[in-house]
Order: structure tokens, then sequence, then C-alpha cells
């Protein structure tokens, strides 16, 4: 089965997702921002979302955007989500036509790195196979860093910040 990034139209096959690393490499570019990594995506298949109360609590749920759906299986299947070398394991619902999403294993990664409303998740997608689904992660946290609010303060089109 073809795997087609959503937003670029670039085809990925299965044996390329599953051959990439979980974590850039050594001679990717890595940027730290308080104490946050960041990184270029690699071309793969990836979606993101901006939190909201519901995403967070007392529900802690999060629905994978429509705009992915005909890459991930419709069937429920492990996943592994990897950010900053470490892993949370939960379970991806896929059997519902509309309502695929993580199980309330989700709630762990929210709390183990401190995610609040307006911050965003960038999730890359870095294996599909029939044993599970690997995403990579990276957060961008709502309160933007004094040094990128002075020249990219989103007032216009010349100075715009871009999630996604």
């Amino acid at each position: 089965m073809d795997i087609s990034e959503s937003s670029k139209g670039k085809e990925v096959g299965n044996a390329e997702l599953e051959d990439s690393q979980p974590q850039p490499t050594s001679n990717s570019i890595v940027i730290e921002v308080g104490g946050d990594e960041f990184w270029p995506l690699s071309g793969k298949p990836y979606f993101e979302i901006i939190l909201l109360k519901t995403h967070l609590h007392p529900l802690y749920q999060i629905g994978i955007p429509s705009k992915i759906h005909s890459l991930l299986p419709s069937r429920d299947i492990p996943t592994v989500i990897s950010y900053k070398g470490m892993e949370w394991k939960m379970i991806y619902y896929g059997k519902g036509q509309y309502r695929k999403r993580f199980d309330s294993s989700w709630k762990t990664f929210v709390i183990d790195n401190n995610l609040k409303i307006g911050d965003a998740c960038v999730f890359e997608l870095t294996e599909l196979s029939e044993e599970k689904l690997r995403f990579r992660a990276q957060i961008l946290r709502g309160d933007i860093p004094s040094q990128f609010q002075d020249s990219e303060n989103g007032e216009s089109a010349d100075t715009a910040i871009f999630i996604g």
C-alpha cells in the first residue's frame, strides 16, 4: 500500500516510513528553544493540532484530523509517539469513519510534557506497519519565546508565524 502525503502530494512508501529514524539524526538541523527541540520535517505525512480544553482536561481526548485519515488503517493498532528521546505507547482507534483518535493514554503524554491550551503539536508519521504506527512529535508552546516576538509577531503576511 502506498502512502501519499496529504499536504504536498508526495508519495511515501511503507519501506521509507519503516526505515526512518524516530528522532533527528546527528546531521539533522536541530534547534533548541526553551528546552524543546525543533527540526525540519522530513517530507513524510504529518498532522498538527492546536490544543484545546477537550484535548487536555477533563476528557483528555484527541481526534486525528481528517486530512490524514486515508493514510491510516481502519482498525485499532498499537501506536508510539516519540518526543525528546522518550516514547509513549497508546492505541490508535481507527475503526470509526469519522472519530479516529488516540486512546486515553494520550493523557500521559499531555501530563509528561506539560501541555497547555494553545500549544501546538506536530505529529510526523515515521512508521506504518501491520504491527504499529509511530509518530515523531514536535511541541510548539503557545507562549512564543521572546527572541522571536520582535521579528515574527504575526501582525502581517510579512511577519507571519507559521504552524504546520
